[in-house]
């Protein structure tokens, strides 16, 4: 009896051991915003929680770095690559060497623009299109008893990325039969706080008082350029409408303080979610080609209400 319970232990033991850890290569695009920092924490927390041996590396907003990690990961032959793509289109060659290697490839918060889709497993991340709607609509809301032209600017984000092509198009699409509402204005400002603020400056030198309302594709360029419109002599949230996307702490800050409008969420808490798809693809289960994440609109009326329920 003692020798057949000490067999037995000894083979569940060899069960464990045999049961390998699994490991997850990631592609992290940059630190390039409060956004992404809280996207990055979200995944090395999640990763430690689930038993997932996490790969890191930061891209440094360059494509180049990207494909550089991704071979790397493939070469150390991890189990799942995961990454956010800094640019739409370019992947396809790196992606195809993956799947060679029968390495499942999941996009996390962006997504690629290639032609064969059994490239990836599935894309985890926000609607972007979506969120320049709600930005759209808010604004038309807002303005609906405004005569005359409604005069904006836009803050577009990283130039060739779903987010920027997403966010103006979903924007673009509620106001193109409304002919009062124009852009006048549309640049990069790269996602960044100060760029956002370089661009805003430009953008008032050449316009002045003409602007009515400013369309940031992230809140770090709306807070760069609320910088830039109070040096100005102007009052933000005011004498210029602010409206950005994210919901960032940074943001509910500043809508508190009356300087910004309005924030449509882009949630970057997907570590779990990414977890959760990483499992599933290592247990054989089937994913959807799409997993979207559910967010909310917050007006500043609500900022002070909201901000403490902020993890971001």
């Amino acid at each position: 009896m003692v020798l057949a319970g000490l067999v037995m232990i000894l083979g569940g033991l060899g069960c464990q051991a045999e049961k390998k850890k699994i490991t997850l290569g990631f592609s992290q695009i940059g630190a390039e915003s409060e956004w992404r920092t809280a996207n990055t924490k979200s995944i090395e927390e999640a990763a430690k929680t689930a038993g997932i041996e996490l790969k890191f590396s930061d891209a440094q907003q360059k494509q180049e770095n990207q494909i550089k990690a991704i071979r790397s990961f493939i070469a150390q032959k991890v189990d799942v690559i995961a990454f956010s793509p800094v640019v739409e289109t370019g992947w396809e060659p790196v992606l195809r060497e993956a799947k060679a290697a029968k390495i499942p490839v999941i996009l996390t918060d962006r997504a690629v623009d290639t032609k064969d889709e059994t490239l990836w497993a599935t894309f985890i991340g926000s609607d972007f299109v979506e969120e320049g709607r709600r930005a759209a609509k808010w604004l038309v809301e807002k303005m609906k008893d405004h005569q005359g032209a409604v005069n904006i600017v836009e803050l577009q984000g990283t130039v060739g990325s779903a987010p920027a092509i997403d966010r103006k198009k979903g924007f673009e699409e509620i106001l193109k039969d409304k002919p009062d509402f124009k852009i006048i204005r549309s640049q990069t400002g790269d996602f960044t706080r100060a760029k956002g603020k370089e661009v805003m400056e430009a953008f008032l030198k050449a316009e002045g008082k003409n602007i009515h309302v400013l369309y940031a594709h992230n809140d770090d360029m709306a807070i760069g350029a609320i910088q830039a419109i109070e040096e100005a002599g102007l009052r933000p949230g005011k004498d210029i409408l602010i409206i950005s996307i994210d919901a960032v702490k940074g943001a509910f800050e500043a809508m508190m303080a009356g300087k910004l409008n309005v924030t449509v969420e882009c949630s970057p808490l997907l570590g779990p979610q990414l977890m959760s798809a990483v499992s599933d693809l290592m247990a054989g289960k089937a994913l959807p080609k799409r997993i979207v994440t559910e967010e909310s609109v917050f007006p500043m009326e609500t900022a002070a209400q909201e901000f403490p329920k902020r993890k971001y």
